[in-house]
């Protein structure tokens, strides 16, 4: 078992060139340099904690292994060396299967260090998208846990590609880790700021998953970006309850406690682990959706508990409610939250705090205007085009809307995706060509998102294109109807649909109530439905038909985006 202090590792031979320094330019934009870098200056400091079931010595605590920066940067150079005898070189692509924590980072590390390009998925996507997310990147490698090699025999076609085959995980693993060590650094990869380092895969909420093909400029980028925003400090400590943050946090200095939690399962995690991970390691930083925070926030208040080491929450995925922003302000004696926007091709444009939206936007959003989401980031720029459904091949065709008028946003910046995987046709209808001399290959990007900007610059957000409902009263927007009418005390959250083609659909509510206020009947329905259309303002459509559903289906990523569409479906039978 490793250790984080005192580990009296021997000095490695520099063989590769780093700064010292993650915000001085270098030659190069290999995003795995941070590591070395973060092992040079600070080498005795932990970089990991990842869970091992619960402390023998201390009853309720949770026992870890550990590792140094010094550690795991050893570690993903002797994984760097097994890969390579392997046959992974610089431009492999590897379908990377391994659980979050330890392994994760040794071989997603490894990987960048080489060249290769991880190919990432969502463990949550299903077999379906997942096997024909995997057909079409077609990687050349394999590096995965045994569970997953069983699944790739069982599936033969759909990974007929990845010839060459790593098992991660086990005493084997660890053993061949050991004999690729070595004094020496391994020489990273001279990779330039647009080649392709790895590639993610959307969440497949509005459509299937696609392939975002992420360079190394755009993770430095973000790691630039989220640090001067945040104001994030070398030697905090993170819980990144969504496993790909973790590995942005050698960039940002912070020390990686790895949650328990089943990634294709987030909502069922047990709050009182999570809790017991920030009070135990003193966590200063977190990311997760809304529904997983509310898991917190119940348990805390149940429990008595506040989390007074935390600086700040980022709690993102979908809006987030002011009653939850509420409660974790009681938990957060010395810290806040932040809610950034962005989406997988373009992260991060936005964000707005806990006070703005308390103090500042919310009366507006429940009035109908849609969700606030504050000023874009520093050299991010974002602007209003109308709607139009097809590909727009440049500006000139769709010309910027006036402040407070709703269309579509596209954002443009250092950490804006040019491109998806070896999709030509969602590029074209998702990029703009940006015209800019200095940058040939810039792109605005659709974030396929309804909103408008205020007199102030602040960008809204009224919920996505393609759930948007035309009717021939009128257009109306998910995130601004939906407002209206989760202000019922029994509501946990609506859904507005539309039944029907448009421009002629009928506007309707799937309602989940909150645990306990499902109707039992008819009348207790017609009497819950009464109430609801009493919200009804200025600008709000004349519902059809009001459904009521005990969960609404939500993506797995965040446990918070709502399949409108889906529901569109099932209720227009």
């Amino acid at each position: 078992m490793g250790g984080c202090e005192g580990n009296g590792l021997p000095a490695r031979r520099q063989t590769a060139t780093v700064t010292g320094n993650p915000s001085r330019p270098v030659s190069f934009a290999n995003v795995a340099r941070f590591l070395p870098e973060r092992a040079q200056t600070h080498p005795h400091t932990c970089a990991v904690r990842a869970p091992v079931g619960d402390d023998p010595a201390q009853p309720g605590r949770i026992a870890y292994v550990e590792r140094s920066f010094a550690e795991l940067d050893a570690e993903a150079d002797a994984a760097a060396r097994l890969f390579q005898s392997r046959g992974i070189l610089r431009g492999t692509r590897v379908l990377v299967l391994v659980s979050p924590g330890l392994d994760l980072l040794r071989c997603v590390f490894a990987l960048f260090k080489i060249g290769a390009v991880p190919v990432l998925l969502d463990p949550g996507m299903g077999l379906k998208n997942f096997l024909a997310c995997v057909r079409h990147s077609e990687p050349t490698a394999l590096v995965a846990i045994a569970k997953a090699h069983w699944l790739a025999f069982f599936f033969r076609s759909a990974l007929a590609s990845a010839k060459i085959r790593v098992r991660v995980g086990g005493s084997a693993w660890e053993r061949e880790l050991a004999a690729h060590k070595s004094k020496d650094l391994f020489p990273l990869a001279q990779t330039q700021a647009d080649e392709l380092a790895a590639i993610l895969f959307t969440s497949g909420s509005t459509g299937a998953p696609k392939g975002v093909c992420y360079e190394h400029g755009f993770f430095e980028a973000q790691v630039r970006l989220i640090r001067e925003r945040y104001g994030i400090q070398p030697g905090e400590i993170d819980l990144p309850l969504l496993p790909i943050f973790a590995l942005f946090n050698p960039a940002l200095g912070m020390t990686t406690i790895v949650p328990e939690m089943n990634p294709s399962r987030p909502a069922a995690c047990n709050p009182a682990r999570l809790v017991q991970a920030i009070r135990q390691n003193g966590v200063t930083n977190s990311f997760g959706s809304p529904t997983l925070w509310a898991l917190v926030a119940r348990h805390c208040e149940a429990k008595g508990h506040d989390l007074p080491s935390m600086r700040r929450v980022l709690a993102a995925g979908a809006p987030v409610h002011p009653t939850l922003l509420r409660r974790l302000k009681k938990i957060l004696p010395n810290g806040t939250v932040h809610i950034p926007y962005g989406a997988t091709e373009a992260l991060p444009v936005s964000s707005i705090s806990l006070d703005e939206v308390l103090g500042k936007t919310w009366t507006q959003t429940e009035q109908g205007r849609g969700s606030c989401v504050g000023s874009v980031f520093p050299g991010v720029e974002a602007r209003i085009l109308p709607l139009i459904d097809g590909p727009i091949t440049n500006l000139h065709d769709a010309p910027t809307l006036p402040d407070g008028q709703i269309g579509e946003i596209v954002v443009r910046g250092p950490s804006i995706t040019r491109v998806y995987d070896r999709l030509p046709i969602a590029t074209a209808r998702a990029k703009i060509p940006a015209e800019d001399p200095t940058d040939p290959k810039a792109v605005w990007h659709r974030m396929g998102d309804v909103g408008y900007r205020d007199a102030q610059g602040q960008l809204w957000f009224c919920g996505r294109v393609a759930e948007r409902v035309e009717t021939t009263a009128g257009v109306f927007y998910t995130d601004c109807v939906e407002a209206i009418f989760n202000r019922h005390p029994r509501v946990a959250r609506s859904a507005l649909i539309g039944l029907g083609q448009a421009p002629a659909q009928r506007p309707a509510l799937v309602v989940e109530p909150l645990p306990g206020h499902f109707p039992k009947n008819q009348i207790e329905r017609e009497k819950f439905s009464a109430e609801l259309r009493a919200l009804a303002v200025a600008g709000t459509p004349e519902l059809a038909e009001i459904f009521y559903k005990k969960s609404l289906p939500v993506d797995v990523r965040h446990n918070a985006k709502i399949h409108r569409l889906a529901l569109a479906q099932e209720y227009s039978k």
